[in-house]
């Protein structure tokens, strides 16, 4: 043993600790900025410092399709928006909005024949729509919140209105 060993001690602790160490308080203080800031202003400037094309007003605001994940259907007679068949429609509607996180999504559809269409019009794509309308008015008279309610674009194939079951994510809450 000479005196050099002596003088210069063992670190305590690995090198490579302290730059753990680093990396952690700089995570911590990149998502302390993050929630302090404008999420939207923070967004744009990320995007355009990496070259990325600026959002649209539209983009920003237009949620995401929201995920399905079960459905019922009410019938109707051939021509009409009059609902006919509502098998177990309610039960499956209250028991979807036990979640906060859903929303009932209703899509209305007509065959597209000659004998299903609007009688006023002639049009498949109105009455669909009207049928959808019909299941909303009729699960919101039955006790359904308007506000967990989506009307989406009508199709074409059967006589029904689809309800959906739908995962739209936590409510948004207001920053106070």
């Amino acid at each position: 043993m000479n005196e050099t060993d002596l003088l210069d001690p063992p670190p305590a602790r690995p090198l490579w600790l302290w730059t753990l160490a680093d990396l952690a308080l700089l995570l911590v203080g990149f998502f302390v900025l993050v929630q302090a800031t404008d999420r939207q202003a923070l967004a744009k400037g990320l995007r355009e410092g990496f070259g990325g094309k600026p959002a649209t007003t539209a983009a920003i605001s237009t949620p995401a399709d929201p995920i399905p994940l079960a459905s019922a259907a009410a019938g109707f007679a051939p021509g009409s928006a009059k609902i006919v068949i509502t098998d177990g429609l309610l039960d499956f509607a209250m028991e979807s909005l036990r979640d906060p996180r859903v929303t009932l999504r209703i899509a209305g559809s007509a065959e597209g024949t000659q004998a299903d269409s609007d009688p006023t019009t002639g049009s498949a794509q109105i009455l669909a729509s009207d049928r959808a309308r019909a299941t909303a008015s009729w699960l919101i008279a039955h006790g359904v919140a308007a506000d967990r309610i989506m009307i989406a674009t009508p199709g074409t194939g059967r006589r029904i209105a689809l309800v959906t079951m739908s995962f739209t994510g936590d409510p948004v809450r207001k920053q106070p």
